[in-house]
């Protein structure tokens, strides 16, 4: 009985150890080539390269999907309804946002729907049109269908001036393990602290994650005036009140006609 016991217990720990490794032994490794990115008066933007690999005991055959998504800070926004009254242009309606992203950018390897369902898109909040964006109307605050026309709206602006955008071919694959994707960041970015989550999906299911952010700062001259703005408000407004003044008294001098 004894050596019956042992021969099938060997027998399953073979089974076991010629059994492939599971999902949760495969480990994503994602970083940025640079964790802070300075803005002065001759910022014009930036591109942050994001690298990162993945450790697994046995390599899949069907390869890898990544897909990473940037967030920037978030801040309030108002979207204005536009249309004509009496021959002129008027804002008739507006809709207010809730703390969304100023920054939003979705990179993938291929397109999303080949990488995930739409069900697991929504659940895990993957791609633009899947992303919150909280709208107050009255006490509620809740987020707008995607046939919304503020939301629309609200997006179709913000893809316009390169702060939220979506790239299915921007991540590419250096080797079988080994990945890299650039961020790029338009001028006029928010000051403030960018979140990046990096995921790693195999058959359809995410197996993997790896969190990294980088800060974005003012500098120089704009960082002093930011900073007296905000701690010294009172005098700060009074020094540029003084200084309109005196622009204006100085240019009636100059080009004063006798």
């Amino acid at each position: 009985m004894m050596i019956r016991t042992i021969t099938i217990a060997l027998v399953a720990s073979a089974a076991l150890a010629g059994a492939p490794a599971p999902a949760s032994a495969q480990r994503l490794i994602a970083s940025l080539s640079n964790h802070r990115v300075m803005v002065t008066s001759s910022f014009t933007g930036a591109n942050l390269v994001l690298f990162g690999a993945i450790e697994t005991p046995t390599p899949r055959r069907g390869g890898y999907d990544i897909v990473a998504t940037v967030i920037g800070p978030r801040q309030d926004a108002v979207t204005f309804k536009k249309d004509r009254v009496l021959g002129i242009w008027l804002n008739v309606d507006s809709r207010e946002f809730d703390r969304v992203p100023s920054y939003l950018a979705v990179l993938a390897n291929r397109e999303l729907d080949a990488i995930a369902s739409a069900d697991t898109r929504r659940r895990l909040q993957i791609g633009i049109e899947n992303i919150p964006l909280t709208q107050r109307a009255a006490v509620t605050i809740a987020d707008a269908s995607a046939d919304d026309p503020f939301r629309q709206a609200f997006l179709r602006i913000n893809m316009q001036r390169g702060f939220y955008h979506e790239a299915t071919n921007a991540i590419t694959f250096l080797a079988p393990l080994l990945f890299r994707a650039e961020i790029a960041l338009p001028a006029g970015v928010s000051v403030g602290n960018y979140e990046v989550d990096v995921r790693l999906f195999a058959d359809g299911a995410m197996i993997a994650r790896s969190p990294s952010a980088f800060e974005v700062y003012k500098a120089g001259f704009e960082q002093f005036v930011t900073s007296t703005a905000r701690s010294h408000g009172l005098l700060f407004g009074i020094v540029t009140a003084a200084l309109t003044l005196l622009t204006g008294w100085l240019g009636s001098v100059i080009f004063r006609r006798d």
